[in-house]
């Protein structure tokens, strides 16, 4: 077990041998991340270092972690800098000759087999900058975690509707959920679970740190593949994701998180003086989208909370 907490340390140099590592991002993630860690050793028969960037937990699941596996790395990061930042900082810590390495929710849980399901892809697939596996729901559901990029359209029209006009046609082209469940090259692959070669993630700089949550993964594969890199679905490998147990605390947050992403994606891309009305029409729409998406989630939330006192 190691605790770090300076960005120059490292993940000891024997971990280096290994041919993979993970990183996963915890704030206050609980028996999620020990449900991580239980499955992920069948999920490969390497060694695999295993790096915890904690974005300031209270729960103390981050130190049980690390005092119980030797294998883990713990590094406080000093604040919540998001997934995207949180991921940053814990791949600083990864030895940079380990050749690939799992981004992954703590939320996580590996199915036998799955992680080495990737690096065979990733074999095969030798300009293959990030591979992700099939993501299941807890219900079994297949969660659409291979997509296009979304334009412009696209990505306006799924923004603004996709909550209250589920099978809209801009909300479709974005989820492709016509597409086959085969191997193959796509936009961009879900950030929950991501199998990334080094020298690709590095050569496009990471994550983009100013995406808090939401849409990173969006910008990272649609990075990845203006650099010449692909963006390969491996639906041989499976894991299921718990999900969004931090969406569901703090909806609030989440969600002018999620909408506050969106804009940012497509105003990187849509930059100058002539997109400024688009930018402007974009950033008034999701405002009051974000405004009335929020009002309605504390509003389940009340709910609930109300159902449970009853029912106690």
């Amino acid at each position: 077990m190691a605790v770090t907490s300076e960005p120059e340390s490292r993940a000891t140099a024997d971990d280096a041998a290994a041919s993979v590592a993970v990183v996963t991002v915890t704030y206050s993630s609980g028996d999620y991340l020990r449900r991580f860690l239980q499955t992920l050793k069948t999920a490969t028969d390497r060694p695999v270092q295993v790096v915890i960037a904690d974005n300031g937990s209270t729960d103390g699941a981050p130190e049980r972690a690390a005092a119980e596996h030797d294998s883990v790395t713990l590094v406080h990061t000093g604040g919540n800098l998001g997934y995207g930042g949180g991921m940053n900082r814990g791949i600083a810590e990864v030895d940079p000759d380990v050749e690939f390495v799992v981004l992954s929710n703590p939320d996580i849980e590996w199915s036998p087999g799955a992680l080495d399901e990737l690096l065979a892809a990733a074999r095969r697939w030798p300009r293959a900058g990030a591979l992700g596996p099939l993501i299941t729901e807890p219900d079994g559901t297949v969660y659409p975690s291979a997509r296009r990029v979304p334009d412009l359209v696209s990505g306006t029209g799924h923004a603004l509707l996709g909550a209250v006009w589920k099978s809209n046609p801009w909300t479709a082209a974005y989820r492709d959920h016509d597409a086959e469940l085969t191997e193959r090259p796509v936009g961009w692959l879900s950030g929950s679970c991501l199998l990334v070669r080094r020298a690709a993630f590095d050569a496009v700089d990471g994550f983009d740190a100013r995406y808090f949550m939401f849409m990173e993964d969006v910008d990272l594969g649609d990075r990845l593949a203006k650099a010449g890199w692909l963006n390969v679905f491996v639906p041989a490998a499976s894991a299921m994701h718990a999900k969004s147990h931090s969406v569901s605390r703090h909806p609030e947050r989440m969600i002018a998180a999620h909408h506050d992403s969106a804009y940012r994606f497509q105003a990187d891309r849509h930059p100058g003086a002539r997109w400024a009305p688009v930018r402007w029409g974009l950033k008034s729409g999701l405002a009051v989208r974000k405004k009335l998406a929020v009002s309605a989630a504390l509003r389940r939330q009340r709910a609930d909370a109300s159902h449970t006192e009853q029912e106690g």
